[in-house]
C-alpha cells in the first residue's frame, strides 16, 4: 500500500517537470523515489568504491533482478537501458517510460536503434545504466558482458571519450543472516519465473542487504576497443560479486586508485 501510494503521489509530479523540463526534478526525483522504495521494500543498501562524478557516466552492472532498478536508480541519477519486453509490461513500463528508460531490441536489424538513442542521450549529458549481460542471472555469477552495447563507449564529448564505469550489485544478508546459493535465488529473478508470485514471495521474506561496488572509472582509450572494455568491465563486476556473496572484501581490486590501464 505504501509502494503504491507513493507512486500515485510522486508519478505525476515527475511526468509534469518532464514535461516542462524541469531538469533538476527530472533528474534527482527518480532517485528520491527509487531510495524511499528500497525503503519500503526492507532493503538496506551497503556502498562500496565511489561513484563517478563525471556527467555523463555510462554505468556498467551486472543484473540480478527488477531489484537492481530501485538500489542502483537510489545511488544514481539517470536512465536504465532495458530490454524491449519490458515495454509490454502492465505498470512498471509506465514507470520506466517516466524514467526515460531507453529499451533496446535484441534483433540486429534494430540494434542501431537503441545505439543512436543511447548515444544521443549521452551526448546531451544525461548518466545511463546499462545491463550487459542482456539478461537477469540466478545472482552467484555474472554472465558475460555483449560488447555490441559497448559501441556508445566510442562517443566523444569535448574531443574525450565517454566516462565508464564498472558497477557490481549482489544480494548477501536476509535479517542479518548471510545467503547461501541456495537462497540468493529467493532474490534473483531469471528464467522463467512469474513476476508477481516472485515479488510477493520477495517481500515477505523481512530485511534484505543489497552490497554496491563502485569500482574506479575508465575509456575506451584506455582498453583500446568496445571488445577488450566490455572483457575489463566484466572481470571488475565479477570480482565484486564474488567478494560481495563470499563476504571477503579483500578479493576486490583497488577501490580508491584510478584502474591500471591493462594493455601490455
Amino acid at each position: 500500500m505504501s509502494y503504491l501510494l507513493l507512486t500515485l503521489v510522486l508519478l505525476p509530479v515527475h511526468l509534469l517537470a518532464l514535461a516542462c523540463r524541469i531538469t533538476p526534478v527530472v533528474r534527482w526525483m527518480p532517485v528520491f523515489y527509487h531510495r524511499t522504495v528500497c525503503t519500503i521494500l526492507g532493503i538496506k543498501v551497503k556502498v562500496n568504491g565511489e561513484r563517478s562524478t563525471v556527467t555523463p557516466t555510462l554505468y556498467v552492472c551486472n543484473h540480478v533482478s527488477y531489484l537492481d532498478i530501485e538500489v542502483l536508480g537510489g545511488l544514481i541519477p539517470g536512465s536504465f537501458v532495458a530490454k524491449a519486453e519490458v515495454a509490454t509490461w502492465p505498470f512498471f513500463s509506465t514507470l520506466a517510460k517516466a524514467q526515460r528508460t531507453i529499451f533496446v531490441e535484441r534483433r540486429s536489424s534494430k540494434t542501431s536503434n537503441s545505439r543512436d538513442e543511447m548515444l544521443q542521450r549521452l551526448n546531451t549529458g544525461d548518466n545511463l545504466m546499462l545491463f550487459p549481460e542482456g539478461t537477469s542471472s540466478d545472482g552467484t555469477r555474472v554472465l558475460p558482458f555483449r560488447s555490441a552495447l559497448f559501441a556508445v563507449a566510442q562517443l566523444r564529448r569535448d574531443e574525450r571519450p565517454i566516462v565508464v564505469q564498472p558497477v557490481a550489485i549482489s544480494y548477501t544478508r536476509l535479517d542479518g543472516i548471510p545467503l547461501g546459493r541456495y537462497w540468493r535465488p529467493l532474490f534473483a529473478w531469471f528464467g522463467d519465473l512469474d513476476l508477481v508470485p516472485h515479488l510477493w514471495q520477495m517481500v515477505c521474506l523481512g530485511e534484505t542487504e543489497a552490497v554496491v561496488t563502485f569500482f574506479p572509472p575508465i575509456d575506451i582509450d584506455q582498453l583500446g576497443d568496445r571488445k577488450k572494455l566490455a572483457e575489463y568491465c566484466f572481470r571488475q563486476v565479477s570480482s565484486g560479486v564474488q567478494a560481495a556473496n563470499s563476504g571477503r572484501p579483500e578479493l576486490l581490486p583497488s577501490l580508491v586508485e584510478p584502474a591500471a590501464d591493462p594493455r601490455p
